[in-house]
């Protein structure tokens, strides 16, 4: 016997058997974390119908998915109740107010929603508008690799605090969703770069960026939502952004003024 090849042989053996009982089957064991309820609903200041969104969380084990609550009541007040508007359930979960109508800049908001003998509130003070001027394209070399981005171009308000959000959509999918702040550009010509790479685009492809005036809670809620994913940076221990919403709700309300513009690959 070839004593070289036996000893070989033997200790693949040992080997193989101790990867094998190295093995352990781990059992996760997930707690089932209590219902809550979530809000997203908005007011912009263009002619439209506004919606809010009513739903619950759910199971981890349970398939994503919009769990909308029917039967709520969706009321929003303007400017302490000046005005009162009581939206309608369209679907499941889905409310929207009777008629089309404007925000306006400076005007408070405050929605109301109750929901099996609880109520929850916010409010958001609408911005004033700052137009989004133009878009344009940038182009950044990355270790000798070319990567092509679109820039929101805009010019900030002197002396007011301003926050921003941008929604970039390809194809009509949303592909981005960032926020910024004038803390370091206030009063200036801003050309905000949207971290979105478009070289897979083709020539004729369009990018449509929706840029709103946001108040500060929106902001952090946002800014909070992009940390966990990691933008701007790597991300932070998972936690549920700051909400503007009272009692518990999770998920925000927005008042905000809203400007497009798109950008055709050339």
């Amino acid at each position: 016997m070839n004593l070289k090849k036996y000893i070989t042989a033997v200790v693949a053996i040992v080997a193989l058997f101790c990867l094998g009982a190295c093995e352990k089957v781990i059992d996760l064991k997930l707690d089932e974390a209590v219902p809550l309820i979530v809000i997203d609903g908005g007011i912009s200041d263009q002619n439209e119908y506004h919606r809010v969104k009513v739903s619950q969380t759910y199971s981890f084990t349970e398939p994503n998915k919009f769990n909308g609550l029917t039967g709520a009541k969706v009321v929003l007040k303007i400017d302490g109740g000046a005005q009162e508007i009581v939206f309608r359930e369209v679907a499941a979960g889905v409310y929207e107010s009777p008629a089309k109508f404007k925000g306006k800049p400076g005007s408070s908001y405050e929605l109301t929603v109750t929901y099996d003998g609880k109520t929850y509130q916010a409010v958001s003070v609408m911005p004033a508008r700052v137009a989004l001027d133009s878009l344009t394209f940038k182009t950044f070399n990355f270790f000798g690799n070319n990567k092509s981005y679109i820039v929101a171009n805009f010019l900030d308000p002197a002396g007011i605090s301003n926050q921003y959000r941008y929604i970039l959509k390809v194809k009509g999918v949303v592909e981005e969703d960032a926020v910024s702040e004038d803390r370091f550009n206030d009063g200036n010509k801003v050309a905000n770069v949207i971290f979105y790479e478009l070289d897979d685009l083709v020539k004729g492809d369009s990018v449509l960026v929706e840029f709103q005036c946001i108040d500060r809670n929106v902001y952090r809620y946002f800014y909070s939502l992009g940390q966990n994913s990691g933008q701007g940076g790597p991300p932070v221990a998972p936690a549920n952004p700051p909400t503007n919403f009272s009692n518990g709700a999770l998920g925000i309300f927005n008042a905000y003024t809203s400007g497009k513009r798109t950008a055709v690959i050339k």
